[in-house]
């Protein structure tokens, strides 16, 4: 047995031996046939390799915050359609290579819910990359300047979905307005972009100063977009200690479930 352990060890198959000597320590197992015990080892090994690759998938998101699907509030009024926002969380959007904005103001839950869509599209397998768009060109610029940027333009490319929160925060400059050009060139309709931004796309051109650059960024981004607007009053707020609203919430939840 120590021969096979080790063998198992070395081949990396942590998985299935932990499903072997499981077996040969309960005697639940015995009566079983070889082929339903060796299922089982496969079955053990192939679950393992999966939360490994799902680990993998979400540490490299570099997300902002960890949010899942079910802490989605839709019953707060801010324009999100529950059908239309579980539908984007299969990603089929991502198949077809297109681009998701979000627009809407300061609180109303952009970041939390790209980081959320974020989340499940990596336990659905697909490879997602956040950035805030300042941290973005920042890295764009390190890049070229060191030569790695090859290696990193690879890397980006490698991603399903890349995220640009605060979009259009700050104005490009024609330096940065390049910068991003150039990101979006790559990915036009080969991979995807979320852009969450408080400004409504209207007001987009107006942050870029170089107007032909602002055509050029426009011009691959709203045409293959789906969109989501969203309003309302801040989450912070909705959701502070310190309102009452909230309390009285919080109280009632607790008196549901103690009784």
């Amino acid at each position: 047995m120590q021969s096979t352990i080790d063998q198992l060890k070395d081949l990396r198959l942590t998985g299935l031996l932990e499903a072997w000597c499981e077996q040969h320590e309960q005697p639940t197992y015995h009566d079983l046939s070889f082929d339903e015990r060796f299922a089982l080892l496969v079955e053990r090994e192939y679950l393992r390799r999966q939360n490994q690759r799902l680990k993998r998938r979400l540490k490299q998101a570099h997300l902002f915050i960890g949010a899942a699907l079910s802490e989605v509030d839709f019953q707060v009024p801010r324009g999100l359609h529950k059908a239309q926002f579980l539908e984007w969380t299969q990603g089929q959007w991502l198949c077809q290579h297109l681009h998701l904005i979000m627009v809407g103001p300061t609180g109303v839950g952009k970041t939390f819910l790209a980081c959320t869509l974020a989340d499940h599209l990596c336990k659905q397998g697909h490879t997602v990359r956040y950035f805030k768009t300042a941290h973005l060109i920042t890295e764009l610029k390190f890049a070229k300047a060191d030569g790695s940027f090859p290696k990193f333009r690879k890397h980006l490319a490698s991603f399903d979905l890349v995220i640009l929160d605060e979009w259009l925060r700050d104005q490009l400059t024609p330096n940065d307005a390049r910068e991003l050009l150039d990101f979006l060139d790559d990915r036009y309709r080969q991979a995807s972009c979320l852009f969450a931004s408080q400004f409504p796309i209207k007001e987009w051109h107006q942050k870029i100063q170089d107007s032909t650059l602002a055509d050029a960024i426009l011009d691959r981004i709203v045409h293959d977009s789906l969109k989501l607007t969203l309003n309302g009053e801040s989450m912070r707020k909705l959701t502070s200690q310190l309102n009452p609203k909230f309390e009285d919430e919080k109280n009632d939840d607790s008196n549901s479930k103690a009784s």
